[in-house]
C-alpha cells in the first residue's frame, strides 16, 4: 500500500483546496481525475496540470509519477473547439479593404487555444459575440431565396402566375413592382450593402423563376429590366438608410470620405460597420475600453477580456474604419486585439477584408 499523500488543488481562480489521498497518489491520470471530480463535484470536461519545481510553471500532467506529496495541481476546464466553416459563394461584394483584425459572427463561435501574451497557454479562449441590430451573420446565399411580399402582392402574383401558365400573359402592374423592389432591397441588404452586378443578376433570375409572370417579353434573359430596377433601387435604399444614420453606408457619403478613400466592404464581408448596440453610448463604450486596458494586465482573465472586446466591437470598428489610425495607435488603445488568440480569430473566420500580409507588415514596422 502506498503512503498517504496530500495535494494542493487549484479548482478555479477563487478556490484552492487540499486533496487528501489516504491510499497514496493514484497510478494513472484517469484515476486521479476521477478522484478530483468526485471530491470537488466538478462538472464538464477538464484536464490536470502540475506545477513543475524546476521551471516554476504549470505543465500538462501526462503521468502521475511526476507528482509527489504536497505538490500543486490545477484543474483546467476544457471546451470543445468549434469552427463553423461556411462556403462563400463566388459572387462577392466589390470594394477596397477595411482594417480590423476581429470580425464577429452571429452564427459562428470560435474557440482558440493559442498561447496568449496576457494569459496562460493552458486557457481555452472562447470568442463569442452578442447580437446587435444591423449585423450580418450569413454570406451571400446561392441560390437567392425570394422573400414573401405583402399579402395583396402575393395574391396578385398568384393569379398572374396562373394566367401566365395558361396563355403566357405577363404581369404589368406598377404598384406590385414597387412592393417587390422594396422587399428585395431589404433582403439583399441583409447580406450585402453593395451587391455586384452578378449578385443583382442572381436575384432577378431567382425572381422570375419563382414568379414566371414577371418575365419580360422580348428580353433575351427575361429579367434584364429587373436587374436595372434593382440596381437603382439599392442606390435609393442606401440613400434612405444614410439619411437615417446607418453607419455602414453613411461612411461612404461624400461629406465623410477623404479624397481617394472608399470604404465599401469587400467580399460579402459581414458586420463591416455595425451600429452600436441599443442602450449604449459613446461614453459608456469608451469606459469599457479604458477598463479593458486594466483587464489585459490580469493573468488568466481572457473570459472577461473577450466579453469586453465583443461589447466594444462596433466602437472599435468605427474608430479604425473612419479614422484609419496607425498600427502603433491601435496597439496603444486596443492591446488585446494583437494577442495571438485575437489574430487566430481573424485568420479562421476570414470575414475581414484586411489583407493579412499587409496587416503583419504594418505591425512589424510599428515596433
Amino acid at each position: 500500500m502506498c503512503e498517504p499523500a496530500v495535494l494542493r488543488v487549484i479548482v478555479d481562480q477563487n478556490s484552492i483546496r487540499k486533496l487528501h489521498l489516504p491510499s497514496g497518489i493514484p497510478d494513472t491520470c484517469d484515476k486521479l481525475e476521477s478522484v478530483v471530480r468526485e471530491k470537488f463535484q466538478i462538472k464538464g470536461s477538464f484536464t490536470l496540470h502540475y506545477k513543475d519545481t524546476d521551471f516554476d510553471e504549470f505543465f500538462s500532467l501526462i503521468s502521475t509519477s511526476e507528482l509527489k506529496d504536497k505538490d500543486t495541481i490545477k484543474v483546467v476546464q476544457t471546451e470543445p473547439v468549434i469552427i463553423n466553416l461556411t462556403t462563400i459563394d463566388s459572387l462577392e461584394c466589390a470594394g477596397p479593404s477595411a482594417t480590423d483584425a476581429q470580425v464577429p459572427s452571429d452564427d459562428c463561435s470560435l474557440a482558440s487555444s493559442a498561447p496568449s501574451a496576457f494569459g496562460s497557454s493552458d486557457d481555452t479562449v472562447l470568442l463569442s459575440f452578442p447580437d446587435s441590430h444591423g449585423q450580418r451573420s450569413k454570406p451571400w446565399p446561392s441560390p437567392f431565396e425570394i422573400p414573401e411580399f405583402a399579402y395583396d402582392t402575393e395574391l396578385v402574383l398568384k393569379f398572374a402566375n396562373d394566367a401566365y401558365k395558361n396563355d403566357g400573359t405577363a404581369l404589368n402592374n406598377p404598384s406590385v413592382k414597387s412592393d417587390i423592389l422594396e422587399k428585395l432591397a431589404e433582403k439583399i441588404f441583409q447580406f450585402c450593402a453593395y451587391p455586384t452586378s452578378q449578385q443583382i443578376s442572381s436575384v432577378a433570375e431567382a425572381l422570375i423563376q419563382k414568379h414566371p409572370c414577371l418575365k419580360e417579353p422580348g428580353s433575351f434573359s427575361g429579367f434584364y429590366g429587373w436587374q436595372t430596377r434593382l440596381k437603382y433601387k439599392m442606390g435609393n435604399y442606401r440613400s434612405k438608410l444614410r439619411s437615417l444614420g446607418c453607419p455602414e453606408v453613411a461612411v461612404n457619403s461624400a461629406k465623410n470620405k477623404r479624397p481617394a478613400a472608399v470604404k465599401k466592404p469587400k467580399k460579402a464581408e459581414i458586420n463591416y460597420l455595425p451600429p452600436h448596440p441599443s442602450g449604449v453610448t459613446i461614453q459608456s463604450l469608451e469606459q469599457e475600453r479604458v477598463e479593458l486596458l486594466d483587464e489585459v494586465k490580469i493573468r488568466d482573465n481572457w473570459r472577461n477580456i473577450n466579453q469586453k472586446m465583443a461589447r466594444t466591437f462596433s466602437y472599435r470598428r468605427q474608430e479604425i474604419i473612419e479614422k484609419s489610425p496607425s498600427i502603433a495607435s491601435i496597439l496603444e488603445r486596443w492591446p488585446a486585439l494583437f494577442d495571438t488568440s485575437q489574430v487566430s480569430a481573424f485568420i479562421f473566420t476570414c470575414n475581414c477584408a484586411l489583407n493579412l500580409s499587409d496587416f503583419l507588415s504594418k505591425l512589424l514596422l510599428s515596433f
